[in-house]
């Protein structure tokens, strides 16, 4: 019989309680806090956290920079970051001197919300957003078609059929319906704006504020005090439309926004919340997935997340790695097959253990990545921050300007025309431009297996010239075979046999990122190396060195290396025919030479035209032996090549170019690459590469397939090319829209109407990056 024990969560309040206290408990909860919190040593030694949260209620870029000094401003801060367009936050805070939860207290004093980046509270915390502002407009809406209805009659009416009184009773109706619509609906737009008075900046909805609360002020002195200071025209209809035309652009705006990033959110939230792991007398306990240890035995049924990175031990299924890896097909497990962690279990119930867990799995390394990529600010977003501080006091200067100018014209409009003034140059449209684009172009990316690491590279890489690619592992699929083994006459005095060599190999090569040294490792045999090896380590670009506990050292890699220059002569080989080959060397000499077959990755050839057909010049540098880079480059009709680089030799060529003038872009796999990656202007890193490889790259290829290269710079010119005309169709809205303003031709209620739609137009051509022909065959994506 199988017992079921559940483990408690004594710490977290119930799911009925108050979901304020629920984030609290869980941001300081030490075992739920690895979802969204990892440890660092900041530079001075102390442990630091680096912690991502889920924020709601920004409006705009100037929103982001609020909440960035609110956390800033807190004891213990070391550092803050908002991201207006992923309504997301990471900040790095000292355990010593704060909580999380007191951070999370900082966002709501400041006017938001928020909570742990972890899957359940913010998944409330989106639908609690899209509720209440669906409130708020259904608020306004209900209030416009009120307030329009009473103040009708004052337009329709024929002059003198309408008494005093009735007029009256109709202004007052109107008044009292209003409340609701600028106390509850408008409400954000007033905290928003005191807010940021009260940090001494201005934010976008300063204007806009001030021009609801003037126009209902107007409005109400109008109609209590007709014929005085105020005038006897209230605009109350104008309000009311002008504040439903506004929060029904955000609430759609809203709503896209989160379409776009739900394929972003989706990668972060599919490891289950409790596994069953399976213990040695066969009974099964459900555990937190945190508690999960490496080794342990875990049973998947259909339809349930992997939660760990392993292979499996009983029965076979079918597993969805589309947002891991980019396969759009279901992938066919069976037993000793690896399983991803956060992969969908798609047929039978399984048994897999646990290799790798937590921060290990190949699962948590994306989402660490994704979250980095979604708090970045590119330099095209701050400057746009930047263009969007000046622009709103020119705005309030212009709209008071204006109002001057109409009380010596038309006293009786000057309220009017200021007021449509500060509605109709509102930069929303600006502040939305560039980073809708963004962020739906990494949407795009990341639904096929592309993941976007830096926001800025989107740029870099549209106006690309120049890319250069590593060759083994990258352009040559990652396993190739070891197909002869030559001894020298170091392993014969040793007394060592094909299967001693293979067997010291395989441990050296285990310590390796390098694909030779990997193939080594996995298809060393299953005897004993007849040396204890006790210090093993790699260094890039050479190969591995190992000591044994008598202080003997082994080294496998290149010849030149490990026996020294002029060693080839003294060894036994055959001919080099161009082969891949790598040696192995002891105390006394090389021991044996492995020589291996290469093949290109299936759509190498195909990528490399594909980019030159779109006009990119194409290098190929690699380590290996020049005649065997000259022969993978003649199959794929690269002529430029570059054989037996080292990392100073890749860095030096890179450098070169870009000293020509040229953007260049790298795409690599090992550990050797990094440097290189970190200098060019746009890196692409194999999603199955090293860790340290991955974090110096631009972009990320989950699925492996040198294709998405070619897809990600089309995204990247399309979204650069979205950016531009978000940019030119908000600069021409404000260039047309703002002299018609101060004319007296704007009415309130059509500025509210151009501003939201020109917000709802800079977003919905966005949305166009996804949906062009040409990606998703390119991508070899399915249509979601």
């Amino acid at each position: 019989m199988t017992a079921i024990a559940l483990l408690p969560r004594t710490s977290v309040p119930a799911p009925g309680a108050d979901a304020e206290a629920r984030a609290a408990a869980i941001a300081d909860d030490p075992d739920l806090a690895s979802g969204f919190t990892t440890w660092e040593q900041a530079p001075d030694g102390r442990r630091v956290g680096r912690s991502h949260l889920r924020l709601a209620g920004l409006w705009c870029a100037g929103c982001a920079g609020t909440v960035e000094r609110a956390l800033g401003a807190e004891a213990g801060v070391l550092e803050a970051n908002a991201s207006y367009a992923a309504q997301r936050a990471s900040v790095v805070w000292d355990p010593a001197l704060t909580r999380l939860s007191l951070l999370l207290a900082a966002v709501k004093r400041a006017g938001y919300e928020a909570v742990p980046d972890a899957a359940a509270p913010a998944r409330a915390l989106r639908k609690a957003e899209e509720r209440t502002a669906l409130w708020r407009l259904f608020v306004a809406v209900f209030g416009m078609m009120q307030v329009m209805m009473y103040q009708a009659p004052l337009y329709l009416a024929a002059p003198g059929t309408l008494s005093p009184d009735l007029r009256t009773l109709l202004l007052w109706a109107a008044w009292l319906l209003s409340i609701p619509v600028v106390v509850f609906s408008a409400a954000p737009m007033f905290r928003d704006a005191w807010e940021g008075l009260r940090r001494r900046r201005i934010g976008m909805d300063l204007p806009v504020s001030i021009g609801i609360a003037l126009t209902f002020i107007v409005s109400s002195g109008a109609t209590f005090a007709p014929g005085g200071v105020f005038g006897a025209e209230p605009y109350f209809d104008s309000l009311t439309m002008f504040v439903s035309f506004l929060l029904g652009g955000r609430y759609l705006a809203l709503k896209m926004r989160n379409r776009v990033a739900a394929s972003l959110e989706g990668a972060l939230a599919r490891l289950p919340a409790v596994v069953r792991r399976l213990a040695d007398d066969g009974t099964t306990s459900l555990i937190a997935i945190h508690r999960l240890q490496r080794g342990d035995r875990v049973r998947v049924l259909a339809g349930e997340a992997f939660p760990a990175d392993g292979v499996l031990l009983e029965g076979e299924t079918e597993a969805d790695e589309a947002l891991l890896t980019g396969e759009s097909r279901p992938v066919a497990k069976r037993r000793g097959d690896e399983a991803i962690a956060g992969s969908i279990n798609l047929r039978g119930a399984v048994v897999q253990r646990a290799d790798r867990v937590g921060a290990d799995t190949r699962y948590e390394g994306i989402v660490a990545l994704m979250r980095t990529a979604m708090t970045d600010r590119p330099p095209l977003l701050r400057a746009a921050d930047r263009v969007a501080g000046p622009f709103l006091w020119g705005v309030l200067v212009l709209a008071a300007a204006a109002a001057v100018a109409w009380s010596f014209i038309d006293p009786s409009r000057a309220v009017w025309v200021a007021v449509s003034v500060l509605i109709v140059t509102c930069p929303c449209a600006l502040s939305l431009a560039a980073p809708s684009a963004l962020l739906a172009a990494a949407g795009a990316l990341v639904r096929r297996g592309v993941l976007v690491q830096r926001f800025e590279a989107l740029e870099a890489l549209a106006s690309l010239d120049t890319i250069c690619f590593d060759k083994t592992g990258t352009l040559t699929e990652p396993g190739p075979e070891a197909i002869a083994v030559a001894l020298q006459p170091a392993a014969l005095r040793a007394g060592m046999d094909d299967a001693a060599v293979r067997a010291l190999a395989g441990v050296l090569g285990a310590a390796s990122t390098h694909p030779l040294s990997a193939a080594l490792a996995a298809q060393a045999p299953a005897a004993a190396a007849p040396v204890t090896l006790v210090r093993v380590e790699e260094r890039p670009g050479l190969g591995v060195e190992a000591f044994a506990s008598d202080g003997r050292r082994y080294r496998l890699g290149s010849l030149g290396w490990i026996a020294g220059d002029g060693a080839r002569a003294a060894c036994l080989a055959s001919p080099d025919d161009g082969s891949p080959e790598t040696w192995l060397a002891g105390p006394d000499g090389t021991l044996a030479r492995f020589r291996f077959a290469e093949v290109l990755r299936h759509d190498a050839r195909a990528s490399v035209d594909l980019l030159r057909a779109s006009g990119l010049a194409i290098e190929l540098l690699s380590g290996d032996a020049p005649a065997r880079v000259a022969a993978v480059a003649r199959e794929l009709g690269v002529a430029r090549t570059r054989g037996a680089a080292s990392p100073a030799d890749k860095l030096a060529a890179v450098a070169a170019l870009q000293a020509a003038g040229h953007r260049v872009a790298m795409v690599g796999d090992g550990l050797n690459d990094a440097p290189v990656m970190a200098r060019a202007d746009v890196s692409f890193a194999i999603g199955q590469g090293p860790a340290l490889t991955r974090s110096h790259a631009d972009f990320v290829l989950l699925s492996g397939t040198l294709a998405d290269v070619a897809a990600a710079r089309m995204i990247a010119r399309r979204a650069m090319r979205v950016v531009r005309q978000n940019l030119a169709w908000a600069v021409a809205y404000n260039a047309v829209c703002v002299p018609v303003a101060l004319l007296g031709w704007f009415p309130p209620w059509a500025a509210g109407l151009g501003m939201a739609t020109s917000s709802l137009v800079v977003v919905l051509n966005a949305l166009r990056i996804d949906r062009e022909p040409g990606a998703r065959s390119l991508l070899g994506a399915p249509t979601p």
